[in-house]
């Protein structure tokens, strides 16, 4: 997917204004990367859920029904890790997650996935998950391909659906524009200033008073230290 088509669907995704419009920026997501399934599932600290994507509501349901949450090897091992997972290193060997793969395969689930967790300041935890059915270095090559695409773009849909979460947006929350959240978020989870950049599509001086700016803000004495205090006052996500 090219720059423009990205930086596109990331200004729509800003403009949403409804936990409703996700569903076309999802849609939008899984075209631009050609995946059969792109999925975004969340639940927020009170327990309730919110999932939006492009599986069947036939298999959304089996899910439901079946209580899949419980035992789905991609929720247990993301809610496990910080890092995004390729599904295929996944332990799937218990008979339930057997039974939840081959129905899955039914209702035109992918043999392969990326999620990507993520967690909220207030226990929420949720999933960005790209799915397709190829075969393994098909798979390898796109991941590779695309995979700090997917993470910023996980983090910038996490950040939006909370909006919309009752009492989630404070004052505080406000304190950094939404560069230099973008900026803090993936200094975070260990980009370097080159590759944020790149990601961001900025210069690295522009990166630089970002980063500046926010630490001003934050009343922070180095970068660092920045992080930290955007972490604990829940401004950033990770």
């Amino acid at each position: 997917m090219g720059k423009l088509d990205l930086d596109q669907i990331l200004k729509d995704l800003d403009a949403t204004r409804a936990l409703e419009d996700l569903q076309d920026i999802i849609t939008a997501l899984r075209d631009a990367f050609g995946v059969d399934h792109m999925v975004y599932h969340w639940v927020e600290s009170s327990g309730d859920q919110y999932g939006c994507g492009t599986y069947s509501p036939e298999w959304v349901e089996i899910y439901k029904s079946q209580n899949y949450l419980r035992t789905d090897p991609v929720v247990q091992g993301c809610y496990q890790r910080f890092h995004p997972v390729d599904w295929k290193r996944l332990d799937w060997s218990s008979r339930s997650a057997r039974k939840m793969h081959r129905q899955a395969m039914k209702y035109g689930i992918g043999n392969q996935g990326f999620s990507i967790p993520i967690r909220g300041p207030n226990g929420q935890f949720a999933l960005f998950t790209a799915n397709h059915n190829c075969d393994d270095d098909a798979w390898a090559r796109f991941t590779k391909a695309h995979s700090r695409d997917l993470i910023l773009i996980a983090h910038y849909f996490h950040r939006k659906a909370l909006e919309f979460e009752p009492g989630r947006q404070s004052e505080q929350s406000r304190a950094l524009s939404p560069r230099e959240v973008d900026a803090m978020t993936l200094i975070a989870m260990g980009y370097s200033r080159a590759q944020i950049a790149d990601s961001l599509s900025i210069s690295q001086n522009t990166l630089r008073v970002y980063i500046e700016s926010a630490r001003f803000k934050l009343g922070a004495l180095n970068t660092t230290h920045a992080v930290a205090r955007a972490l604990s006052r829940g401004l950033i996500i990770v």
